[in-house]
């Protein structure tokens, strides 16, 4: 699903205009990135996940074309953790069917 699909979706949903839906959208992605912008940022929605903010230290890689090490600089990454109603709802949906073997 891309963006204008979940505007869609959305706005069927709740029963609103497309440019309802896509003003809601965009005020939800505007208010979590400057919330994750702030120093320990952190946005969480009970049962869907948590949105945070997480330091990666510099380190050592490896360029897959030369095989040469190469350091990598430390960076801030914006990082999500499903929930448990998410998790259970993937999980359940993706279990293979009882009784059959994966091949």
């Amino acid at each position: 699903m891309n963006k204008s699909e979940l505007i869609d979706a959305i706005a069927k949903d709740a029963g609103i205009t497309k440019v309802a839906a896509k003003a809601a959208l965009e005020s939800f992605i505007s208010n979590v990135t400057s919330t994750l912008k702030k120093k320990d940022g952190k946005v969480s929605l009970v049962g869907f996940g948590t949105f945070s903010v997480a330091e990666r230290a510099a380190r050592q890689g490896i360029n897959p074309a030369t095989k040469k090490p190469i350091n990598i600089e430390a960076k801030t990454v914006a990082k999500f953790k499903a929930g448990a109603d998410l998790s259970t709802a993937v999980a359940s949906a993706n279990a293979p069917a009882a009784g059959k073997k994966k091949k």
